[in-house]
C-alpha cells in the first residue's frame, strides 16, 4: 500500500513538471517570437557585457574592453598549434641525431652557422646572437663537424606587421641539403604571431628542429627539447653586461615601495585584461602601479575615460626610481607572455611577481625559479598585494640574493643567454656527464662549472663550504722551468730543496720550458718527495695545463727564480685551505682606470691596495687549471703563447670571475719587484719595458672577452699569529718569516 502511493506521488509531481514547462517556458518563448517578429523578425540576442544597462554596478565600461570576437577556445589554440608545428611531440629521443655529436665525445658538440644570402636583413639581436656562437668554444666552419646547425636567416621576429619580418623562410630552408625536416637545428625567436590574437605561428615549418623561443607557452613547449629564453631588447649587451643592483644586504631588506608597475596599457586585444585592471591595486604609498595607454599612432582615437587620468599619474614617477627603490616588481604579460620588466627586475633585485598564466619560464629546465620570483595568477589580481606583504625578511632577502645570481650568471649579455642555452642541448645529448641542478642554481652558475672534470660537488672548491668538505692536506707543486740546467748552484736547485722540506709536499712537477732537452735525473738533487720532469712544449701556458700527474686539490704554482722559504710555503698553503676557491700568494700587483687613455693599466708598485697575486709564487685549486684549458677561448692562450707572458694575468681574471672576489695575500720574508738586474747579468723578462707594455694590453684585451672588468681590488693580507709582535721570536710558529 506504502508503495502504490509513492510511485502515485512520483506520477503527479511529473505531470505538475510538464504542465509547467508547457505553460510558463512553452509560452514565454512564443510570445518572445512574436514581440520580436513585430521588430523586423529578428531575435534580440543575449545583452552584450559592454551594454551599460546589464553591467554589474562596481565593473566600469572602461575595464571590458577585450573584443569577446577575438577570443579563441583552447580547441582552436591546439589546432592553431598542431597545423604550425607538425612535429610537437619530438623529444631528444625522437627527432635529434645523437650519432652526429657523439663521434668525439663530448668534444665532437659542434656548432655549425649557416652563411648569410646576399642582401640577407639580420637584425641587431640576431647579429649579437650569431657573434656569440662564433666566438664560442663550440663553433665549427665545417658542416660535417657538426652537432648543431643555427640558421643564417634571421627568425628573431616573425610578426609579419614588423620590419624585421623575413618572407620565404619556408621556401628557403626546404632548400638547405642538410635541413632534413629541421633534425639536429636551433632556431631561435623572440616575437611570433602578430595582431589580434599574437599566436607562436613563426610563419614556417620548424619540423623537427629545436626551438630556443620567448614567450614560451607551456602547452606549446616539448620538455626536453624546446629551450625558453628571455625576451631581450636589441640594446642587451653583447659580452659582460652591468652587475646586479644588490650591493649590499640591507636589513631589513625592504625598501621604500613594497611593489612597483609601471608600463602600458592595452585598451583592446590579448594582454588587455590583465593590464586594465592593475590601476585597483594602485594607493600611491607603498604600492605604486602605474599606466599609460599614450603608445602607438592612434592612441588618441581609442582612449577611453580613465586615459587622461592614467597619463597624469604615470609622469609623476620615475620608473628606474622606482626600480631601485622597489621589493617586488609586477611583471605581468603584454601582447605576448613574456616581457622586457623580467630581466629589468632581476638586474634590479626587485622580486619579480609575474602574471602571465602558461608561461614557460627562461631555461625552465635548469633553473629553479621558486626561489628567486613570486609567480602569481592573472585572475586574482587583487590578491597580489596581501601575498607580497606576508613574505619575510628573511625570504625578501633570500629571493634578491637568488635574482642577482641568476641575473650574472645567465642573463646580463647575450652571450650568457645564447651559451646557456648551447649547454642545455649539450647536456641532454651527453646526459650521463651533464649538471646536476645544484650546478645550475648555486654560484658560480652551470657556465663555470665543467661536468667533463668532474660531476661530483665535492670536486669543486666554491662548494666546499656549502657542503663542509674540507680540503686536502697536501699539495702538489708546479715549477715552471725556462732556463737550461748549467749549474748546481742555480735558484731552482734551492727552491727544489725547500718546496720538498715542506711536510704538505706531496709530489713536485718541473714544466720543462728550455729550449735545450731537459737533463737526466741524476742531475737533480735528492728529494723525499717524488720529482717529475713534463715536457712543456716551449708553450707559456703549458703551466696552466690540466696534468694528470697532479693529484692533489691544491697547487703551488713557482717560477724557477723564486725564493721562498720552507715556513712561508706552509704559512701560505694553511691559508689557502681555508679559502680553497681563491688564489693565495705573495707577489701582488693591482690595475686601475686611466681616464685620460680611456682605457686599464697596470702597475707594479707596492701599496697597501691589490688586485692580482703573480702565479709566480700561489695557491690554487687544480680546477682552475682545467677551467682554463677548456673554458678560455684559444684566441687568448695564443696571445700568452706568442708573446711568453700576461698568463698570471689571465688565471686572475679567470678565478676572480668564478668567486668575484680578490685573491689573498699572506705575509712574506722577501720582496719580490720587477726591477731590471744587476749589469753583466741574464736580463730577467720585468726588465725590458716591452714586458710591461704587454701587459698593460694585456689586462685590455682580457677585459674586453670577458665583457667587463672581473678583477676585485683588496686591502686583505694575512699574516701569522704574533708576526712582527714584540715577543720573543722563540714564541713564535713561523720564526723564520722575521729574520733577515
Amino acid at each position: 500500500m506504502q508503495a502504490r502511493k509513492k510511485y502515485v506521488l512520483l506520477g503527479l509531481c511529473a505531470c505538475c513538471w510538464l504542465v509547467l514547462f508547457y505553460w510558463g517556458g512553452g509560452v514565454q518563448l512564443r510570445l518572445l517570437r512574436l514581440l520580436t517578429r513585430h521588430r523586423g523578425d529578428v531575435m534580440r540576442p543575449w545583452p552584450n557585457w559592454t551594454d551599460r544597462a546589464f553591467l554589474p554596478r562596481y565593473a566600469h565600461l572602461d575595464e571590458l574592453q577585450t573584443d569577446p570576437g577575438m577570443a579563441e577556445s583552447p580547441r582552436q589554440r591546439r589546432q592553431a598549434w598542431s597545423a604550425i608545428y607538425k612535429d610537437s611531440r619530438c623529444r631528444m629521443e625522437t627527432c635529434f641525431d645523437f650519432s652526429r655529436c657523439r663521434r668525439r665525445g663530448r668534444e665532437g658538440f659542434r656548432v655549425y652557422i649557416y652563411p648569410s644570402e646576399k642582401n640577407d636583413r639580420v637584425s641587431e639581436s640576431y647579429r649579437k646572437i650569431l657573434t656569440s656562437i662564433a666566438e664560442s668554444r663550440y663553433y665549427t666552419s665545417d658542416p660535417r663537424e657538426a652537432c648543431l646547425f643555427v640558421l643564417g636567416i634571421d627568425t628573431l621576429d616573425r610578426d609579419q606587421l614588423s620590419g624585421q619580418f623575413v618572407p620565404n623562410v619556408d621556401e628557403r630552408i626546404r632548400g638547405y641539403p642538410l635541413w632534413n625536416d629541421g633534425r639536429n637545428h636551433l632556431i631561435f625567436n623572440l616575437y611570433s604571431g602578430t595582431w589580434p590574437n599574437y599566436t607562436e605561428d613563426l610563419g614556417f615549418n620548424i619540423g623537427q628542429a629545436i626551438l630556443a623561443k620567448a614567450s614560451l607557452n607551456t602547452e606549446h613547449f616539448r620538455p626536453g627539447f624546446d629551450v625558453s629564453i628571455p625576451l631581450f631588447s636589441k640594446d642587451h649587451p653583447q659580452k659582460g653586461g652591468e652587475r646586479g643592483w644588490l650591493v649590499r644586504n640591507t636589513v631589513p631588506p625592504r625598501r621604500k615601495y613594497l611593489l612597483m608597475f609601471k608600463g602600458k596599457r592595452y585598451l583592446t586585444g590579448i594582454g588587455s585584461d590583465t593590464r586594465n585592471a592593475l590601476h585597483h591595486i594602485h594607493n600611491g604609498k607603498d604600492i605604486v602601479s602605474l599606466t599609460t595607454c599614450r603608445h602607438g599612432k592612434d592612441w588618441e582615437k581609442h582612449k577611453d575615460a580613465r586615459c587622461d587620468h592614467d597619463n597624469l599619474e604615470y609622469e609623476r614617477f620615475d620608473y628606474q626610481e622606482l626600480l631601485h627603490n622597489s621589493t617586488f616588481c609586477l611583471v605581468p604579460r603584454g601582447r605576448r607572455l613574456g616581457s622586457f620588466r623580467f630581466l629589468e627586475s632581476l638586474q634590479a633585485a626587485c622580486i619579480p611577481v609575474l602574471l602571465s598564466n602558461g608561461w614557460e619560464l627562461p631555461f625552465s629546465d635548469v633553473i629553479q625559479w621558486n626561489q628567486a620570483v613570486i609567480e602569481g595568477d592573472e585572475r586574482l589580481l587583487l590578491q597580489v598585494p596581501s601575498t607580497v606583504r606576508a613574505v619575510g625578511n628573511e625570504r625578501v632577502l633570500a629571493l634578491r640574493q637568488r635574482t642577482q645570481m641568476l641575473w650574472e650568471a645567465y642573463f646580463s649579455s647575450v652571450d650568457k643567454i645564447v651559451l646557456t642555452t648551447l649547454e642545455i642541448i649539450k647536456d641532454r645529448v651527453f646526459s650521463h656527464i651533464s649538471r646536476n641542478k645544484y650546478m645550475w642554481n648555486y654560484l658560480p652558475g652551470g657556465l663555470l662549472v665543467l661536468p667533463e672534470y668532474s660531476t661530483h660537488l665535492a670536486h669543486f672548491p666554491f662548494y666546499y663550504l656549502g657542503l663542509g668538505v674540507t680540503p686536502g692536506q697536501e699539495f702538489t707543486a708546479v715549477i715552471h722551468a725556462v732556463s737550461p740546467l748549467v749549474s748546481q748552484s742555480q735558484p731552482i736547485m734551492k727552491l727544489l730543496q725547500v718546496v720538498s722540506k715542506s711536510k704538505y709536499c706531496s709530489q713536485i712537477i718541473i714544466l720543462w720550458n728550455s729550449e735545450k732537452p731537459p737533463p737526466s735525473r741524476s742531475k737533480w738533487p735528492p728529494m723525499p718527495v717524488p720529482l717529475t720532469v713534463t715536457d712543456g712544449r716551449r708553450k707559456t701556458t703549458s703551466r696552466f695545463l690540466p696534468h694528470v700527474a697532479i693529484e692533489t686539490e691544491a697547487v703551488l704554482s713557482l717560477d724557477e727564480d723564486t725564493v721562498l722559504l720552507t715556513s712561508e710555503v706552509n704559512f701560505a698553503f694553511l691559508v689557502w685551505r681555508s679559502f680553497p676557491e681563491r688564489i693565495v700568494g705573495y707577489p701582488p700587483r693591482s690595475h686601475f682606470w686611466d681616464p685620460l687613455k680611456r682605457a686599464w693599466g697596470y702597475t707594479s708598485k707596492w701599496t697597501n691596495d691589490y688586485s692580482i697575486v703573480l702565479t709566480g709564487a700561489a695557491f690554487y685549486h687544480r680546477y682552475y687549471h682545467y677551467l682554463f684549458t677548456h673554458y678560455l677561448p684559444q684566441s687568448l692562450r695564443t696571445l700568452v703563447d706568442r708573446t711568453s707572458n700576461c698568463e698570471d694575468i689571465l688565471m686572475n681574471f679567470l678565478v676572480s670571475a668564478v668567486t668575484h672576489q680578490p685573491p689573498i695575500k699572506v705575509a712574506q720574508r722577501k720582496q719580490y719587484k720587477e726591477l731590471p738586474s744587476p749589469q753583466g747579468t741574464k736580463s730577467v723578462p720585468w726588465a725590458n719595458p716591452e714586458h710591461f707594455n704587454q701587459r698593460q694590453e694585456c689586462v685590455n684585451t682580457f677585459a674586453n672577452w670577458f665583457g667587463y672588468m672581473p678583477l676585485v681590488h683588496s686591502q686583505f693580507r694575512l699574516d701569522p699569529v704574533l708576526f712582527k709582535d714584540q715577543v720573543s721570536v722563540l714564541r713564535k710558529k713561523y720564526k723564520d718569516l722575521e729574520r733577515a
